[in-house]
């Protein structure tokens, strides 16, 4: 049986394989060829070198929507990464209704970003109805922390399932030595508990990371962008880049802002996880 699967083996990796080489591999070769021409179509392009890419930079809203969507970044990773280990430090003690509590705070997740984006614009703008002032005229930072609060909502539960599924896989015997030796719970969370979570901190770090970078449905349902393109990310900048503003030049910009785009994340997400792995304990 062993040698009849090895036999066979190209037979079931093929399939996969030719999808990923059709879906993903050539797009990405023919769009990296995009970003370096002017084009309204794929079959018109016409190379035209790095100028796509310099007037990227010298676009201010792009560099703005960097930085924007950087401070987001740093802080819902945070929030969402202590929301959910604190969350599923709680869920894991003997309370009665756990099973309920976990499926009611990992259900956002199960509700797609623009139905979100909705749900909370209409729940913010009932919040500032006293203010007078829809969300989508308030300032950058009204948008900012309204991201933050909607990213939180959706992603904690996510988290908590995988701190959950970390913190049971430590060995009991572990926690009852350091209890054993006199360790405060606080003690044991910081030198047992947590140095043994690493590979769970790892893989929702990465998730955080990339999922608050790549934010795009969101961001166009709760804020468009407004006022003035001050709340948008990079993603949704991407996307008004290429779909929204007119002009063969535009096209060929927004495919240079997807290149960067695209470096950014994956080198941003390759120092992370070099820097978490290391720190990873071999149980």
């Amino acid at each position: 049986m062993e040698k009849a699967i090895k036999k066979w083996w190209p037979v079931f990796v093929l399939p996969t394989l030719a999808a990923f080489i059709i879906g993903f591999i050539i797009p990405f070769i023919q769009g990296v060829y995009l970003s370096f021409c002017q084009f309204m179509t794929i079959n018109d392009a016409t190379f035209i070198g790095l100028n796509n890419y310099l007037r990227a930079f010298a676009d201010t809203t792009f560099t703005h929507a960097f930085w924007y969507n950087c401070a987001f970044v740093v802080v819902s990773t945070i929030a969402i990464n202590v929301g959910g280990l604190a969350v599923a430090l709680i869920l894991t003690k003997a309370i009665r209704g756990t099973n309920a509590f976990r499926t009611v705070f990992f259900m956002p997740n199960l509700i797609g970003g623009i139905v979100l984006g909705y749900i909370w614009q209409i729940l913010l703008n009932c919040a500032l109805a006293l203010m007078e002032k829809p969300l989508l005229q308030l300032d950058a930072t009204a948008g900012f922390w309204g991201l933050v609060i909607l990213m939180c909502w959706q992603q904690i539960g996510y988290m908590m399932i995988i701190y959950i599924a970390g913190l049971q896989s430590i060995p009991e015997s572990l926690i009852e030595a350091a209890q054993i030796d006199g360790a405060t719970p606080w003690q044991t969370f910081w030198k047992v508990k947590l140095p043994n979570l690493m590979s769970s901190i790892t893989i929702c770090l990465f998730l955080t990371l990339t999922n608050s970078f790549k934010l795009f449905d969101q961001n166009l349902a709760l804020t468009e962008g407004e006022p003035d393109h001050a709340s948008e990310l990079l993603a949704y900048n991407i996307y008004y880049t290429f779909y929204s503003r007119s002009g063969p030049q535009w096209k060929g910009i927004g495919q240079a802002k997807a290149v960067i785009f695209c470096l950014i994340v994956v080198a941003i997400s390759f120092i992370q996880l070099r820097a978490t792995r290391k720190k990873e304990v071999q149980q």
